[in-house]
């Protein structure tokens, strides 16, 4: 495809960077211009790749450093010595200093032995930006201690399309003013602590119900529209400074057709190969001059979209300057000089790619740092982590979240002895992030047993009465998560088989809906007449959740979105 002209572009607002987020002293660009010349064709190529770390092995990391990438992104583990020594063993092994990148958000992703955060949605329900900010000062301050240098956050998709199964908890939400708001304040607090924040997924997620994990997805907005929402997080953020950009494998045919009326399938070519995308809009429209790296690779959004071979040099070649991820990192790095050597990727964006990947590790000081500064020894980092004051501020914030939606038949707040017996049907829930912790609903029964309930699990055979049972609880939901497909409640699982789906209880029990995770399951249960939305399931929000629900504190949460789905039904 031919970009268009600029004088063929729709007329978005202009808005340039305040200043250049990689702007570098005469030093530092000296040091990444030798460092980039010094540098052969497959290391320079080996330099635009991100790969991932998953099981903190010698193995894994040595396996890793033999292919000397740009960057490895460290996934969260449960053994700090592990994550320690991997982390201290990949940065020695690196020649040209190394970049470590995280999904740092909150919710299920937290490290087990780091301060647990909410996710960005439980963060916007508390409706609050100076705790905002405290929250993203702890998220700073560990993940430096950690080793990171690069956070893949904060996500700025609009949540509007409700059924949208990856979006969700991830987002602060529908509302642009909201959306920019939160995430202005956690890309000034990163990057004032010198961690690199990044911008995703552009060029906007939430407007399709489908996940980019699973097929290219499609922004639909008409470009007014577009420009009066995600363009203006964008130019916000960019205005402020932000690092770096993820593009994603997302359409914006809109944009795509005001250039070529003609497109045809080509309008929904994802923005990770799109150069109008990447170029056109975000750079030369939008003013971006800071680093553009790919969402995953091996998302389907991609791989569905075309082959490997041609996609691999795409990526680089349409303006993205980081590969992130790759089931096979030799293949991929092979496929991109072959695609150099083929013509089908420049000299010119292979330069200006590696020069903006050094440059980025500049700006970051990775180049003046040692190794000890970069990763002090693991008690040094021990004492950072879970601070008496940070796991304060997260409980707080944990609780100010917390959101009642609804309570037609004044269910609260429970009493011990009116509601003494209490029924629980629990989801077990999942997460496709690699070493997030087992979901477990104990916090909730401990803090409900303190102060005086009786509680017992739900037997699919004996279903609840009002002759056992005063209340009955369902703890459920799950935290927006990469592959899932869809959002519902899932009764014949909950109830114990599609037959004992169709029973319900509210009407006979007194019944309260909890979500631990997506705000939207009221959807499929509009005649409950109690529902709660706790965003996520950290042992901090459950205890929090049980002090509310017996009167000890207020629930002050605020709805992110609309949790009735713009459904009238769901109201009453």
């Amino acid at each position: 495809m031919t970009p268009g002209s600029p004088t063929e572009l729709p007329a978005f607002e202009d808005a340039r960077p305040i200043s250049d987020p990689l702007a570098l002293s005469p030093a530092d660009r000296l040091w990444v211009e030798r460092t980039r010349d010094s540098l052969g064709t497959e290391a320079r190529i080996a330099q635009l790749f991100v790969l991932s770390s998953r099981d903190d092995t010698a193995e894994e990391t040595a396996g890793l450093s033999a292919l000397a990438p740009g960057g490895i992104h460290r996934f969260p583990s449960g053994d700090l010595a592990a994550a320690w020594r991997a982390t201290r063993d990949a940065l020695d092994g690196a020649e040209v200093p190394l970049i470590l990148s995280g999904d740092i958000e909150g919710g299920t992703t937290s490290y087990p032995f780091a301060t647990h955060i909410p996710n960005q949605m439980g963060i916007a329900a508390c409706d609050d930006l100076a705790l905002s900010e405290e929250i993203a000062a702890i998220v700073a301050r560990e993940s430096r201690a950690l080793g990171y240098n690069w956070s893949f956050t904060p996500v700025v998709d609009i949540n509007r399309a409700f059924r949208n199964a990856i979006v969700g908890t991830r987002s602060y939400g529908a509302d642009t003013e909201t959306v920019m708001a939160q995430a202005r304040a956690y890309v000034r607090v990163l990057q004032a602590h010198g961690i690199a924040a990044t911008a995703k997924h552009w060029p906007g997620d939430g407007i399709d119900d489908r996940d980019q994990h699973l097929a290219t997805t499609v922004n639909s907005l008409d470009l007014a529209a577009w420009d009066d929402s995600f363009g203006r997080i964008y130019r916000a953020l960019i205005g402020d400074g932000v690092m770096t950009v993820m593009s994603a494998h997302i359409a914006l045919p809109a944009f795509l057709r005001s250039l070529i009326p003609d497109a045809g399938r080509e309008a929904f070519c994802p923005a990770s190969v799109s150069h109008l995308l990447n170029e056109v809009l975000l750079r030369d429209r939008l003013g971006f001059r800071g680093l553009v790296v790919s969402d995953a690779t091996p998302m389907g959004g991609l791989t569905s979209w075309m082959d490997r071979e041609e996609a691999v040099p795409a990526l680089i070649e349409n303006g993205c300057d980081v590969f992130l991820f790759s089931r096979e990192p030799r293949s991929d790095m092979a496929l991109m000089l072959k695609g150099l050597r083929e013509g089908r990727l420049s000299e010119a964006r292979l330069d200006e790619a590696v020069t903006r990947m050094l440059t980025l590790k500049a700006k970051l000081g990775l180049h003046r740092a040692t190794v000890e500064e970069r990763l002090a020894p693991r008690d040094a980092v021990r004492a950072q982590l879970r601070r008496p004051a940070d796991l304060a501020t997260a409980a707080r914030a944990a609780g100010q979240g917390l959101t009642l939606v609804k309570d037609t038949q004044a269910l609260l707040p429970l009493d011990p002895v009116r509601h003494r017996r209490v029924t629980v049907i629990g989801e077990e829930g999942w997460s496709f992030f690699s070493g997030a912790p087992a979901r477990s609903f104990a916090p909730f029964h401990e803090e409900m047993r303190q102060r005086g309930f009786e509680l017992r699990a739900y037997d699919r055979d004996h279903f609840p009465t009002p002759a056992d049972t005063d209340l009955l609880v369902y703890l459920v939901g799950q935290e927006a998560t990469p592959s899932l497909g869809h959002i519902y409640l899932d009764m014949a699982r909950l109830h114990g088989g599609p037959r004992k789906a169709m029973a319900q209880f509210n009407r006979e029990v007194p019944t309260l809906l909890v979500s631990f995770g997506q705000p939207y399951y009221l959807y499929d249960a509009p005649n409950f007449s109690t529902y709660i939305n706790a965003y996520c399931s950290l042992a901090d929000n459950q205890r929090e959740l049980v002090r509310r629900l017996v009167g000890e504190a207020d629930f002050t949460g605020r709805s992110p979105v609309d949790a009735f789905c713009g459904e009238e039904q769901l109201r009453w």
